[in-house]
């Protein structure tokens, strides 16, 4: 095990390359986000939401395309079988693909755990395989390319075997369904999900589980969850990324090591503009979908030896990018329901009041979007 002294050194090594990227702000003078400079340059790149973004409202599928006609998107990224309301059957699929084509909005589909071994994984559609078989045949009918599916979560890199263990775990489930994938004309995007892989971990399962079949669902704000600076770990799974669920994150230092609380686009610390330069070179025909889960702190007690046992494979110039951030960033409070108002109804108005700035400032700001 390696001594709190040589953590030490880790982190001061991160530390003194952190220094060497900390880039001007983005931000104005109060912390708002800073006004275009210019006329708002279009990248051609299309958007839309992750329905996570808006759980509370409980819609089903039909109000998700909804909903993106009246947000102005141009897709809907639905991440788990409860929209669907038990209807898996095709003809019923392709009702709501119609329904979706008539309204010009694209969707694609999602699903959770495919990990037989992980804590999250649950048999509400069967084993592992039944389940990504499922969401194949799904994604087939609603004319989604792509099916997202997660590994787990944070809690699995201290299980029995660590992450690597899950990973092969996971690899086996994948590399079964591969004559089903390619039949279908789906690919699986694995997400890094809540902390469970970093970027070069998620690049080893693809690369394992074989590219042609297997990709990414890139997500943002799980990237500084492992300790990951957004942009770079876009960098290293760009070539295998088909879709996306993206939002910012606000960091700043502790005394500890550092807090990340995502938030809505353009509110946090990460360079947007650069991630999206990044994006359109890197990922050529990728939808962005915004998904935000704001409203709540999450510390990295960076000094602590126990910290560290759930990342034995961590690198410092991977930490360095994302203590950077925290340089920039700065304290901001969590999400209180007001007194006296009902606090689901206060989520539904918090959850649609963040996907709206976010989606006005994607399309507004950074010139993502192309419906008209």
């Amino acid at each position: 095990m390696t001594s709190p002294w040589d953590r030490r050194r880790f982190l001061a090594a991160a530390a003194a390359v952190s220094a060497s990227l900390v880039g001007p702000s983005s931000r104005g003078a109060d912390g708002a986000p800073a006004a275009p400079a210019g006329p708002v340059r279009r990248r051609g790149i299309r958007l839309g939401f992750d329905n996570f973004a808006l759980r509370a409202l409980e819609q089903d599928a039909r109000a998700l395309v909804d909903q993106a006609v009246a947000l102005g998107c141009d897709s809907v990224f639905i991440t788990d079988f409860g929209p669907f309301r038990g209807a898996f059957d095709d003809a019923s699929l392709a009702e709501i693909r119609r329904y979706g084509a008539e309204r010009d909005v694209a969707i694609e589909l999602g699903s959770w755990s495919i990990c037989p071994t992980a804590a999250r994984f649950k048999k509400d559609w069967g084993t592992a395989d039944e389940h990504l078989a499922l969401g194949i045949r799904m994604a087939r009918a609603l004319g989604s390319k792509a099916f997202r599916v997660i590994l787990g979560d944070r809690n699995d890199r201290l299980s029995p075997g660590g992450i690597r263990a899950r990973i092969a775990d996971t690899v086996a489930v994948l590399r079964k369904a591969r004559p089903l994938a390619l039949d279908a004309g789906v690919r699986i995007a694995v997400e890094n999900h809540a902390g469970d892989m970093q970027s070069r971990e998620l690049l080893a399962l693809v690369e394992e589980a074989g590219p042609d079949v297997v990709g990414v669902n890139f997500d943002s704000g799980n990237a500084c969850w492992t300790l990951e600076d957004p942009l770079s770990a876009l960098d290293r799974l760009a070539p295998h990324v088909l879709t996306t669920s993206l939002r910012d994150t606000m960091l700043w230092e502790t005394p500890q090591g550092f807090t990340a609380q995502w938030t809505a686009m353009g509110e946090g610390c990460v360079d947007l503009p650069a991630f999206f330069d990044l994006f359109e070179k890197r990922c050529p025909g990728v939808t962005v979908h915004i998904e935000t889960i704001s409203g709540f702190p999450r510390e990295f007690p960076l000094v602590s030896a126990e910290f560290w046992k759930a990342y034995p494979e961590a690198r410092a110039e991977d930490l360095a990018g994302l203590l950077a951030l925290a340089k920039k960033g700065r304290p901001i409070e969590p999400f209180t329901p007001p007194d006296g108002v009902d606090r689901k109804q206060a989520e539904r108005d918090y959850q649609l009041a963040e996907l709206t700035r976010s989606i006005a400032h994607c399309r507004d700001v950074l010139g993502l979007g192309v419906r008209s």
